[in-house]
């Protein structure tokens, strides 16, 4: 178990100011959009590692027995359904100044 990663984030969700959030862009809604982007960036590494972690186990010849019995994999699914959700570590990653973002419109205009 010890090579999972430790994440960056909070466990639970909790009440943030938006005026934060829109201090950063100059705009709440290009924040939000932001924190989605990279969201959903979080979660398709964090799936794409678990997948990649739980095919260790399978086999194509695994009956039922062996699949409710296979400790190590239930343990690894239990940590991983522990772990800060992808939106709250991108929250925190935003407030941080931990994500970088452009804006082609503006760099189109500056050309």
């Amino acid at each position: 178990m010890s090579n999972i990663k430790k994440t960056y984030g909070e466990n639970s969700t909790i009440t943030r100011n938006l005026s934060d959030l829109a201090e950063k862009t100059g705009n709440l809604y290009e924040g939000i959009t932001i924190i989605s982007k990279r969201s959903n960036q979080i979660s398709a590494e964090v799936k794409e590692e678990l997948h990649s972690k739980l095919e260790e186990f399978s086999s194509s010849s695994d009956n039922l027995e062996e699949i409710f019995e296979n400790r190590e994999q239930i343990e690894i699914s239990k940590h991983y359904e522990k772990m800060p959700k992808g939106t709250l570590v991108a929250i925190q990653e935003f407030l941080d100044d931990k994500i970088y973002f452009r804006r082609p419109s503006e760099e189109d205009a500056n050309s």
